[in-house]
């Protein structure tokens, strides 16, 4: 393999011509070839419909074979819509090439102040960052299109494609899309695309294809507030200070009339704030009172400065939330294939882009849209749109992907996930985080039912290690920063998928205090150092490392520590100053909130001398996802759903924006690189359409009666257990169940290999765990038996026990009873579960030493304290089923979860002593353990009625299982020294055993020999 491709995966300036790029095959993935040539586009976009269609007559044979569907889209093409693989934008881009190597300017055909504005942009030296390739690409083609493809009939095919789609999609609006990745710079393409008209709108008023109001509109506040630097009067506007404009033309730039907005101001409001009762009220027996806003009170709200101009231009930023919903034949056939959260989604977006583009065209009525420029680095369909998700915008005219850019060193290049040591799977662990632990996460808001409560400590081991093994990464590239003298710290950042889970991962990493039951308060420390809020004694930091950024924050009265004022002062002065010049208002300059602060604290992460330059760490649900472009950001980990290409590439792109544009010696930039984990990220991914599957057949799983009532099983339904320890000296008997092996299986990967598509690769490990001493390792187990797995609800923790506890804790330790394999550390055991697991086998082992003098008794549920077999009653699509023989079980059918269970069915049936069995499913049949004070619950796999030579028959309890993880070897605890020795000693409902059954090829044998060495034990007594 070519050692270019890892140690200079950048290969062309970002200030030039892209005319290398890395060769992909038909998977997406690099050959390590270097193709001499620029990237093609391709892309599968909608077809825009002609306006005028020939009726072929019937007779036409050739003119009939040419209306039949021809799939050119991929297998997306429908009689109603149809999809093109082909893209415009090399058509397009053609021909810009050849416009753009004209070396007379006056043969450019466009005016004269174009023409000065196209020099000066290629040829200025400029002091600090010059416009890149694409950013003058995109304004060139946008030139192209309105100045000179209009003096040429051969330009007509383009122009008239995308009169076409703009009617199909968005009639009475001409929209022209440019596409490029994240961090290559949109905001200066917006400033180009003004300087251009304003420019030649004031020095000639009487050409009517120029202007000089513009309303730009962002699909959040984030973003609004980002795009004030195209404010001409903003004092970091980037006319001025990125020299983009020649310096007579300045004073022209500021007569530009610039509003930005985000979408949601587009909606009539009510003028009129009433009570229910005080508007039935004032309208008594009269016509409902007329208080919502009309069109043209809304647009004097949102745009005062712009009433009164006409044909003003429009840009819209994020432009894939802004389109006008197709309806199909079957404008429901979409929404019905879509179920739960993903129905939800789609209707949302619907709403949104509705709000949106209905927004526009109240513009259009009331001023004249000359044209709306969207800017998007995926201006792409989205789900519920009537189009193909995924589809490209068939008004897209250029771009600038996310390989072009990565090829330019413009962004960072991402690294994610493509090998762990896991065995099995296609997909790393830590690739698609979601998929393994969303389940065990809240999927509402911090607001709801029971959020309140959740423990920041108990998260899931698998998200533990994902978290750990980013952030032993992050603080090496912390300490690498501080030794090169960089300003700023590294930007750990992560999204999650709900409130309530952003609060649980902010509290995890960054400290938090804890109430206990009496309500008093202690201090727990972030488990991530370097992003702590508080310092080593539980003092909270006034300038936060880690942030929680979400709408519930920003809408409350206490977003920001108290003394956040007073240690960022010169910050917040500084802000104040900005708004006084930018607006003129001095009052608002004087009351500044805390959600605006916040907010200025977001939009200045990794801004030297700003209110967010020692920030850290941001966690957030939707607010990460598009819109804030902090340069400092080099970790990502992605925690909630990717059901889409594009909400990876937006989630992704919030780490994209370089730190340094220094060019090396080659005259290109250094490689710089953001680690992403969590988010299932494909730099060539296709739309996919979904094909519904068949409706399965069904069964009616029931009890058999009166028929099979002679076959009914009966067992006691337990609530929990009862054992009381002693006062004085405790022991411990351990056994095999009492071993612990912690491997990636069960804590996650402890190695997971990150590569880009091109460059060096980088290991994610655990080495940072390894420093943990053993003492307070033994410490934090004892403390964890102490007030976890000794302590009833309401009672005091048994502190007398401490030292009988730790003598046995470190005889657990010192036995061999704990294994770390595959790279794992004994501080994983610190996680809350993998310490649950540790815990339980400890007090199994002393419970197990007292079952001669302490027995364990059982305690029933109080309304329902027996379950039978005649409760089944349930019914079932799954596939494999096995119908019971009507002489060994009460109830009809078998619904299997695996190949084994059928086996077992089988060999149940087969053993003349097995007098009836059933399966545990639509039962009740539930065993209860606890993990500290946490209560879960194990649903054993059958119940047996056996005969074992005594006079009464054998309850035996099955399990059939395959690999025994941890989980497993819980469950059996539980069984064998809580369960059966708990209902036995009741003596109310018979004798009850326990029986695991590991081996699919051996599930007969095993079985018979339980029950013959039970009937020889019965017979030699």
């Amino acid at each position: 393999m070519d050692e270019l491709f890892f140690t200079q995966p950048i290969l062309n300036s970002p200030y030039a011509y892209p005319d290398r790029h890395w060769e992909l095959d038909a998977d997406g993935q690099p050959t390590n070839r270097i193709v001499p040539l620029r990237r093609s586009a391709r892309f599968i976009t909608p077809v825009p419909k002609a306006r005028r269609r020939r009726q072929a007559p019937a007779t036409n044979q050739d003119a009939v074979q040419a209306q039949l569907l021809l799939d050119e889209g991929q297998g997306l093409s429908t009689e109603a819509q149809q999809y093109d693989p082909t893209s415009l934008v090399n058509a397009i881009r053609d021909r810009v090439d050849r416009w753009r190597m004209i070396p007379d300017p006056g043969r450019w055909s466009v005016t004269p102040e174009t023409a000065r504005l196209l020099r000066y942009w290629r040829t200025h030296t400029f002091q600090s960052v010059r416009p890149f390739f694409c950013q003058l690409e995109a304004i060139e083609t946008v030139i192209w299109l309105t100045e000179v493809a209009p003096q040429s009939q051969r330009n007509r095919d383009i122009l008239d494609h995308l009169e076409r789609a703009s009617q199909q999609s968005n009639p009475d609006l001409l929209r022209i899309a440019l596409k490029l990745a994240t961090g290559a710079g949109k905001t200066t393409v917006m400033a180009l695309i003004i300087i251009w008209q304003t420019v030649n709108a004031v020095r000639s008023p009487q050409r009517k294809r120029f202007t000089r109001g513009f309303l730009i509109v962002t699909p959040g506040i984030t973003i609004r507030d980002r795009l004030r630097v195209l404010q001409p009067n903003d004092p970091e506007n980037y006319y001025q200070h990125r020299e983009l404009v020649p310096p007579d033309m300045l004073p022209d730039v500021a007569r530009a009339k610039v509003v930005i907005t985000n979408y949601h101001a587009f909606a009539l409001r009510d003028r009129l704030e009433l009570a229910a009762g005080t508007r039935a009220l004032l309208r008594g027996r009269g016509p409902a009172l007329a208080t919502t806003e009309t069109e043209g009170q809304m647009l004097q709200r949102v745009m005062p400065e712009l009433m009164g101009m006409k044909q003003i231009l429009v840009i819209n930023d994020e432009a894939h939330h802004c389109y006008r919903e197709r309806i199909a034949d079957d404008d429901t056939a979409e929404f019905d294939a879509l179920k739960g959260e993903e129905r939800v989604e789609a209707q949302q977006n619907n709403e949104a882009a509705r709000l949106w583009i209905t927004g526009l065209e109240m513009v259009q009525r009331a001023l004249g849209v000359q044209t709306v420029y969207d800017l998007s680095a995926t201006p792409f369909f989205l789900r519920g749109s009537g189009y193909a998700e995924g589809t490209l915008f068939p008004w897209v005219v250029s771009d600038f992907s996310l390989m072009d850019a990565i090829e330019a060193g413009i962004v960072k290049l991402p690294r994610v996930p493509v090998a762990d040591n896991l065995p099995g799977g296609d997909m790393p662990r830590l690739r698609n985080l979601w998929e393994h632990v969303g389940r065990q996460l809240p999927r509402k808001g911090r607001g709801a039912q029971g959020a309140q409560s959740l423990d920041p400590l108990k998260l899931p081991p698998l998200l533990e290690t994902a978290i750990h093994a980013l952030y032993g990464h992050y603080q090496q590239t912390f300490t690498t920063w501080q030794q090169a003298g960089v300003a700023v710290p590294p930007v750990f950042i992560v999204v999650c998928n709900s409130t309530a889970t952003s609060k649980l991962i902010h509290d995890y990493i960054a400290g938090f205090v804890q109430r206990d039951e009496d309500g008093g308060e202690q201090y727990q420390a972030g488990r991530l150092e370097l992003l702590r809020n508080f310092d080593e004694h539980g003092n909270r930091l006034a300038r936060p490392r880690t942030l929680l950024i979400d709408s519930h924050q920003l809408e409350s009265g206490d977003a920001l520590d108290p003394e956040f004022r007073a240690m960022a002062a010169d910050e917040i002065e500084h802000f104040r100053r900005a708004i006084v010049t930018r607006t003129g208002n001095q009052a608002a300059a004087a009351q500044l909130k805390d959600q605006d602060l916040l907010r200025e604290v977001m939009n200045t992460v990794g801004k030297p001398g700003r209110l967010g330059d020692s920030v850290r760490c941001v966690v957030s649900v939707a607010m990460l996802t598009e819109g804030w472009d902090a340069s400092s950001v080099t970790h990502v980990l992605g925690l909630r759903a990717f059901s889409t290409q594009l909400l990876c590439e937006q989630v992704v792109g919030r780490a994209l924006r370089r730190q340094s544009y220094e060019l090396n010696e080659h005259g290109r930039f250094t490689v710089e690189y953001a680690d992403v984990l969590g988010i299932p990220f494909d730099f060539t991914a296709q739309p996919v359409i979904a094909t519904p599957a068949p409706p399965r057949a069904t069964v009616r799983v029931a009890a058999v009666s009166p028929e099979r009532d002679q076959l009914e099983l009966t067992f006691p339904r337990v609530a929990g257990y009862r054992v009381e320890l002693p006062a004085e000296r405790l022991s411990a008997q351990f056994s095999a169940d009492s071993l612990l092996e912690l491997t990636p299986e069960l804590v996650g990967p402890a190695i997971t290999r990150n590569e880009g598509i091109i460059g060096e690769g980088v290991d994610l490990t655990l080495q940072h765990l390894g420093t943990l001493r053993q003492s307070t390792l033994i410490y934090e187990l004892t403390r964890h038996l102490i007030y976890r797995q000794f302590r009833d609800a309401g009672e005091e923790p048994k502190l007398y026990l401490f030292g009988e506890v730790k003598r046995i804790v470190r005889s657990w330790l010192d036995g061999g009873y704990l294994r770390c394999s595959g790279g794992t550390f004994p501080a994983q055991l610190l996680y809350h579960e993998i310490a649950e697991l540790a815990c339980e086998r400890i007090k199994a082992a002393i419970t197990a030493a007292l079952a001669d003098e302490r027995p364990i008794l059982a305690m029933l549920e109080p309304y329902g304290p027996t379950g039978s077999t005649a409760s089944v009653n349930f019914t079932s699509s799954k596939p494999t089923r096995w119908q019971t023989d009507p002489r060994r079980s009460h109830v009809n059918w078998v619904i299997c979860d695996s190949d084994w269970e059928a086996e077992f069915c089988r060999a149940a049936e087969a053993n003349p002593y097995v007098l009836a069995y059933v399966k545990n499913q639509g039962l009740g049949f539930e065993v209860p353990y606890q993990r500290g004070v946490d209560r879960h619950t194990y649903l054993p796999d059958f119940i047996l009625r056996v005969d074992d030579g005594r006079p009464d028959p054998l309850q035996l309890v099955v399990e059939v299982k395959g690999f025994r993880g941890e989980d497993a070897k819980e469950k059996a605890l539980a069984m064998r020294d809580y369960w059966v020795p708990g209902v036995n000693n009741l003596q109310r409902f018979g004798r009850w055993a326990f029986l695991e059954l590991r081996e699919v090829f051996t599930i007969e044998q095993e079985l018979k020999s339980f029950i013959h060495n039970a009937r020889t034990t019965a017979q030699s007594e």
